[in-house]
């Protein structure tokens, strides 16, 4: 419960900062590219269960129509803008009304796509335990993922290198996972954001 709690007041003081910046950025996106501000994709969460996580919208509006659900370096439904946002993990702030609605937590594992939970192992499967968060220690080794992503075959070195590597790192973090290890992946987080 006291995760929750923390969870909670952190996105919405961290709603409460931001919200200048969603100001801003709201009418960069729409002037840059017709369609909606949000991006709403489904995901998997705590327990198998489906939602949708919310980020500014990075890609043309029907991307999710024109291509996989994966970002591939080059990926041409990147918008102008979309490309910065992306590249400083701004997309992601709209995140934080995941968390308060209880879908999310700061820090677990990134959600992923029907798509590619539908074949997770037994054990790849126990980070659906626990509820997905905005960072995790994956993400952060991950920061450049769609890099690494490139060439014709990047979905198979997704499925097979880079998703099995991603599993593997936020499984043990969870093991000796900590309210302090937390805290310093945030700060981490927001470090990342500023190199």
């Amino acid at each position: 419960m006291c995760k929750c709690i923390f969870d909670g007041v952190i996105a919405l003081l961290g709603l409460l900062v931001v919200s200048p910046l969603f100001l801003l950025v709201a009418p960069i996106i729409k002037l840059d590219s017709p369609g909606p501000v949000f991006y709403r994709a489904e995901r998997i969460g705590k327990d198998g269960v489906p939602f949708h996580l919310y980020k500014f919208r990075s890609m043309v509006a029907d991307a999710d129509r024109r291509g996989p659900g994966i970002t591939a370096e080059g990926d041409r439904r990147v918008t102008r803008v979309g490309a910065f946002l992306r590249r400083t993990k701004l997309d992601e702030l709209p995140q934080l009304i995941n968390v308060l609605k209880g879908e999310m937590s700061l820090v677990g594992p990134r959600p992923e796509d029907p798509r590619y939970v539908a074949r997770y192992t037994p054990e790849q499967r126990q980070v659906l335990a626990v509820r997905p968060g905005i960072t995790s220690a994956a993400s952060l080794a991950y920061r450049h993922e769609e890099q690494l992503l490139s060439g014709e075959d990047w979905e198979t070195i997704y499925r097979t290198k880079v998703l099995p590597d991603k599993l593997a790192t936020d499984l043990a973090y969870l093991e000796q996972r900590t309210l302090g290890s937390d805290l310093k992946l945030i700060l981490r987080t927001i470090a990342a954001v500023f190199d």
